[in-house]
């Protein structure tokens, strides 16, 4: 699947999401390439393998072209041992709030304490509703892109 991705990032400020979620799935991923031009990222969530490609995000940081195929878990897992130092955890919960769903990573390992939610959009400029435990929005600021965060982790800040 290609497309443009378009996405709000925000910190969350409460563990009020959790009521709301209607999935949580824990994800391990790794990056065979960290480049901010061409991130080429692993992913098992579940029993299902991804393999991605995100290009340059735009100036604002919301708009990037993403291309993403799901691959096998063990070939997933094989591919994770080739990457790039600094594998991530997380658990994701799906909830949706309004009229979109919001993807909301609960960070472990050496991000543990970083919580981040993100909506995808149709459009940069549409509106959505913001829940109460969505906090400072991050949009664009790279030290929280995954990317960044197997390279400098949340608790070395």
């Amino acid at each position: 699947m290609e497309h443009l991705e378009i996405e709000r990032k925000f910190l969350v400020n409460s563990e009020a999401y959790k009521q709301q979620a209607t999935s949580q799935s824990r994800i391990v991923q790794g990056f065979l390439n960290t480049n901010p031009d061409r991130t080429v990222r692993v992913r098992i969530k579940g029993d299902k393998g991804y393999l991605t490609v995100k290009g340059a995000s735009n100036d604002s940081g919301t708009t990037r072209f993403e291309w993403e195929t799901e691959i096998g878990a063990a070939e997933a897992a094989n591919l994770i041992d080739l990457c790039e130092p600094g594998i991530l955890e997380k658990v994701r919960f799906e909830v949706p709030f309004g009229k979109h769903m919001y993807e909301v990573d609960e960070f472990l390992g050496e991000n543990k304490g970083l919580v981040l939610a993100e909506v995808e959009l149709n459009h940069e400029d549409e509106r959505f509703e913001k829940p109460d435990w969505l906090g400072e929005e991050v949009t664009g600021q790279i030290q929280y892109y995954n990317s960044q965060l197997s390279k400098r982790p949340y608790h070395k800040w």
